[in-house]
């Protein structure tokens, strides 16, 4: 069996060391809790095996060191891998936490979603004021049609939840396959044909040369004015001056979002001051323990790399996931 150096590069590296321990307890694992002390360690142990968990913030992650020798293996502790840029995969392994958080992500979804349909905001104000509004309504999502955009485990969790909820559900993506809880699905070219059928649009794709800029304004432009638009991707897959204006404008009904081209988002970005936006800080995956299960996946992924069996979550670099 392997017996490979590893490093564990996160916030709390202690406790991704307990974690791994438990299943290797014959490895020498190195802790690192920053971008700027892991190209050092990874010359000073010459580690084979690094999994990597990217933090929020301005710092540039040092992917030159991260997919050069002596590493073989990446083990990156989130679904997306745009922050690495190219690799050589025929040098070095990429492998992903995809899934993780799908439910939770999913979760997010669905709430924001009932937050516009059922009137929160409104219900909320009126509670404030000490006002019984007898013209509140609340609507039912049964019947409408959403639109997921990416149907990984993140979208293939959303389809779940949106179809029991009584929903027509249509899935895009790259390769389209029939797929569970997927009333339909096309590929990325008939999207100008989707948006105007969507009563619901939920983003879920990777930050990809295809997918950077793929919500502009001519997708604004066709759809619905009683949309709902969740995006849980990355920043810069909607173009943001073009959903400033639809928000602005009253051509969309209501955006939720928990990604943005500049994270954090800065205290003078007009965003902040949209009544049609639910804005969150890129937490839709973040909940007690999924820090935990992204170690425990790269553990038991580790075993597979110890025995030279096949890796889980391996990522195309030409597909970008």
């Amino acid at each position: 069996m392997k017996q490979p150096n590893v490093i564990l590069h996160t916030s709390a590296p202690e406790t991704a060391r307990a974690i791994v321990a438990e299943m290797h307890p014959d490895l020498t694992l190195h802790g690192c809790d920053s971008y700027a002390k892991l190209p050092g360690l990874i010359a000073e142990t010459g580690a084979e095996v690094i999994f990597s968990v990217r933090s929020e913030g301005g710092a540039e992650y040092p992917a030159g060191a991260a997919l050069s020798s002596p590493v073989k293996w990446l083990s990156v502790g989130g679904s997306g891998v745009d922050h690495l840029g190219s690799w050589d995969a025929t040098t070095m392994t990429v492998t992903n936490a995809a899934g993780v958080a799908a439910d939770m992500m999913a979760e997010y979804v669905l709430g924001t979603v009932l937050h516009f349909t059922l009137g929160l905001p409104r219900l909320r104000a009126a509670q404030d004021r000490r006002e019984w509004d007898h013209a509140a309504r609340v609507e039912p999502v049964a019947g409408k049609t959403c639109l997921i955009l990416g149907l990984g485990k993140t979208g293939q969790a959303v389809a779940r939840r949106m179809q029991a909820m009584g929903m027509k559900v249509i899935g895009v993506r790259a390769r389209p396959a029939p797929t569970d809880n997927c009333d339909e699905v096309h590929g990325m070219a008939a999207l100008p044909d989707l948006w105007p059928r969507a009563d619901v649009v939920v983003v879920c794709v990777p930050l990809l040369p295809s997918t950077t800029g793929l919500i502009g304004e001519a997708a604004f432009a066709a759809m619905k004015p009683s949309a709902i638009l969740v995006d849980v991707s990355r920043g810069g897959v909607i173009e943001e001056a073009p959903l400033l204006d639809a928000m602005q404008t009253g051509r969309i009904r209501g955006v939720a979002r928990d990604v943005f081209a500049e994270e954090p988002l800065p205290a003078d970005s007009p965003f902040w001051d949209q009544e049609r936006l639910i804005l969150t800080p890129h937490c839709s995956a973040v909940h007690d323990g999924w820090a935990e299960k992204a170690v425990r996946m790269f553990a038991e992924n580790l075993g597979r790399y110890r025995r030279n069996e096949p890796l889980l979550n391996v990522v195309d670099p030409a597909r970008g996931y």
